[in-house]
């Protein structure tokens, strides 16, 4: 008996930019003003608005007392990290770079806190003279922060990382459990946290981060739950009262098809209640979420122009000004086991009906640049824009730009 074939998945509907006369609308923009505007392609275009209203929807869906960071590694365009500045509780940071971006974008040194497995002494000495909250992920580093805090007199405030003894299930990115070059393994800490009371080291809390961009309410919660539990074992051990958990992030958006945009509501019911656990075992502790694409990676796009249509054997190719060099992730070589396609769309042909099977492509001389491949698209032709959606969380930063010396693409805030 013959089977029933069953529908080819789709993409989630790339619906937060509205349409008017066939043409994406982003900060209120026809796309097509927006690149006159701009004066170049390819670029990325980040929409303000989509930002707020993203704030807007965390904010209701969580228990008041969670603090929200902005992870600014997923997107640190100087002026989308100082609109984000005034949305979030802080920022957390990976660099002395990156610290200086958020100092810049006037985000108060008691709301920064600098995570990252190597950080350099210059580094640590730079974030103590700032005065923000430094996570500590060895030994070394409680080492080098007491005698930078001895040698000048200013405190070094430190909270540890912790390399759990569990991971975020069907995380994109596994950050915790196993063997991991991030954080302090959760079964030294206690000994870590000795060595930081007799340094006389300002501490604060812990950081626990299991995992990155996950669209399974349940993995989040069992993850948070745990996290949570460990915090409680750990402060058990504190060299004085837990003031801050960061309870890591994990929150993703849907990229290829298939895939569902993340239900909030049961994650916000279970931090109620861990907040209210929290408020008996740790008084006085803020819980944080850290999080990074789920707050910018809906809100942009990436927009290159086709330059040429080519026919080879059969297969249609649109040769566009941007690529691998710009989206690294688009093209299926940031962390893509499968290739699969971002959503793509011809951004001045958003109400033609009729589609074609086409591979977008760079102009690179490589066959790895790809931005998408035998997709259904519009017919398209030279001067039609391509956009790539979901753009708005590691783009320019995450991509080799300097490869084969092409242009690099513009970034807007719209």
């Amino acid at each position: 008996m013959t089977q029933p074939s069953r529908p080819a998945p789709v993409h989630a509907p790339m619906d937060q930019f509205p349409i008017a006369n066939g043409e994406l609308i982003v900060g209120g923009i026809s796309l097509t003003r927006l690149a006159a505007r701009v004066g170049q392609t390819p670029f990325y275009a980040y929409d303000r608005g989509l930002l707020d209203s993203r704030m807007a929807e965390l904010r209701a869906a969580l228990p008041p007392s969670i603090r929200i960071h902005y992870a600014i590694k997923a997107n640190p365009m100087p002026a989308l990290v100082s609109h984000m500045a005034r949305l979030v509780d802080g920022l957390d940071v990976a660099s002395a770079g990156e610290m200086r971006v958020a100092l810049d974008a006037g985000c108060p040194p008691g709301a920064i806190s600098f995570a990252g497995p190597g950080k350099r002494q210059t580094e640590l000495r730079q974030a103590v003279a700032a005065g923000v909250l430094i996570n500590l992920e060895s030994f070394r580093e409680a080492r080098e922060l007491a005698a930078i805090s001895e040698s000048t007199g200013w405190p070094a405030r430190v909270a540890v990382r912790v390399n759990p003894d569990f991971e975020l299930k069907s995380s994109g990115m596994k950050m915790g459990g196993g063997p991991k070059q991030f954080g302090v393994d959760a079964e030294q800490v206690p000994e870590l946290l000795k060595e930081i009371g007799r340094m006389g080291l300002a501490f604060e809390g812990f950081h626990i981060f299991a995992g990155s961009q996950n669209l399974k309410s349940e993995a989040i919660i069992e993850a948070q739950q745990k996290t949570f539990d460990l915090a409680l074992r750990l402060a058990d051990h504190a060299p004085t009262p837990v003031l801050s958990v960061n309870l890591g992030g994990g929150f993703g958006i849907p990229y290829f098809p298939g895939e569902t945009r993340l239900d909030l509501a049961p994650i916000g019911a279970n931090l109620a209640e861990i907040a209210s656990t929290a408020s008996q075992r740790l008084p006085g502790a803020e819980l944080v979420l850290e999080l990074g694409r789920y707050l910018v990676g809906e809100a942009g796009i990436y927009v290159c122009r086709v330059i040429d249509r080519k026919v080879s054997r059969g297969q249609i190719f649109l040769i566009t000004d941007g690529g691998m060099h710009h989206h690294l992730a688009a093209s299926g070589n940031f962390g893509q086991v499968i290739r699969k396609n971002y959503p793509v769309a011809v951004g001045n042909r958003m109400d033609s009906s009729a589609t074609e099977t086409v591979s977008g492509v760079g102009p690179l001389c490589t066959p790895l640049d790809i931005l998408a491949e035998r997709t259904h698209l519009p017919q398209a032709a030279p001067g039609d824009w391509i956009v790539v959606f979901q753009s708005g969380a590691y783009g320019p930063t995450a991509s080799p730009t300097n490869f084969l010396g092409h242009p690099p693409a513009c970034e807007v805030l719209t």
